[in-house]
């Protein structure tokens, strides 16, 4: 009956707010909701029609009087209202067998977001039904999900490649020592991918379809074997729809302006680590999370270019949003790293 009744009124939940998708943690229960972060709309009274994977199914494929939007852009909020109906829904959709209490919610934002933007992200928060809200910064919560000693005097590097950011960052003593935050990740490199099939081939093809084939086929580095993959889009010269085949030499061509961005501003942030903790990277290595971090070779390009050990974490997908849980589990031991 105890444990009945905790888990009917714990109602903590951490969210991991992302470009691409939301994921939402509940204390005691683990992760609950992994969905897309996409709204589809009706045009007309601009009420959410489909909020997660059946709108991101609607996507490129919706008639006149429906309109599909990704409320985030760039690891913050684009559109506001939206963003607020998106949130209020996978709350609800977690708290629907608790009791009438407001939530108390953790939730992430870039290393880089303005007061303005982070304002906007607690105030999206609290009018979606939060009793209270903490903000932490992403490569943090990743770096608490992974299990780094960020209260210790040691130096660990996370870097968070997500759908509208990427987050580099050198954690000691329970903060951030320092940071890039740029607006270069997987958005950037599916935008990439479409721009090289218009202009090489004359083929038009949407973001999913792009997504899909960089995970198929996408690289940062050279291939022990290389792949192929049929891709299907609307052609720019007949405007009849056809299939070619796209080979991972040319996928990885069209990414590489994107991973040259992303070694850039690791180079840059390793630039401005104090020695004693770059002595402690070069220990430790370079933790990678989030989807970015799964691009085939990238890991590798990264240990050629910097010289330092490399490691992909454990299901890097859902890093950010387990560090956000750690802190609902400890809340009182990580207070100070909250916003």
């Amino acid at each position: 009956m105890a444990f009945f009744l905790s888990r009917l009124l714990s109602n903590d939940i951490g969210i991991d707010l992302g470009t691409a998708n939301t994921l939402v943690y509940v204390k005691g229960q683990n992760i609950v909701v992994d969905e897309p972060s996409v709204v589809a709309l009706d045009r007309n009274s601009h009420k959410p029609l489909a909020i997660g994977s059946h709108a991101k199914q609607m996507m490129g494929r919706q008639n006149p009087d429906i309109e599909v939007i990704r409320p985030l852009r760039n690891g913050v909020i684009a559109d506001f209202d939206v963003t607020e109906e998106m949130l209020r829904h996978f709350i609800r959709k977690v708290q629907k067998n608790r009791l009438l209490v407001r939530p108390r919610i953790v939730i992430c934002v870039p290393s880089g977001v303005t007061a303005v933007e982070m304002r906007a992200v607690r105030e999206s928060a609290e009018r979606a039904g939060a009793r209270e809200v903490y903000i932490i910064k992403e490569p943090m919560a990743a770096a608490i999900g992974i299990g780094l000693p960020v209260e210790e005097a040691v130096g660990s590097m996370v870097i968070d490649i997500g759908g509208g950011t990427t987050e580099i960052a050198v954690i000691a003593l329970s903060g951030i020592v320092t940071s890039r935050s740029i607006k270069i990740a997987g958005d950037g490199m599916n935008q990439a991918i479409i721009t090289m099939l218009r202009r090489k081939h004359n083929l038009l093809v949407g973001e999913r379809s792009a997504e899909q084939i960089k995970c198929e086929i996408g690289s940062a580095g050279k291939l022990d074997s290389e792949f192929q993959h049929p891709c299907r889009g609307l052609d720019t010269v007949s405007f009849i729809p056809k299939t070619i085949i796209v080979d991972s030499v040319e996928i990885r061509e069209a990414l590489n302006g994107t991973v040259n961005s992303i070694l850039e501003a690791v180079r840059q942030t390793l630039e401005h680590t104090p020695p004693e903790l770059a002595a402690d990277i070069l220990d430790r290595g370079i933790i990678m999370t989030g989807g970015g971090a799964l691009l085939r070779g990238l890991d590798h390009r990264l240990m050629e270019e910097t010289g330092l050990p490399v490691i992909v974490a454990d299901d890097p997908l859902t890093c950010v949003v387990r560090g956000t849980g750690r802190v609902l589990e400890n809340i009182d031991q990580y207070q100070k790293l909250l916003l």
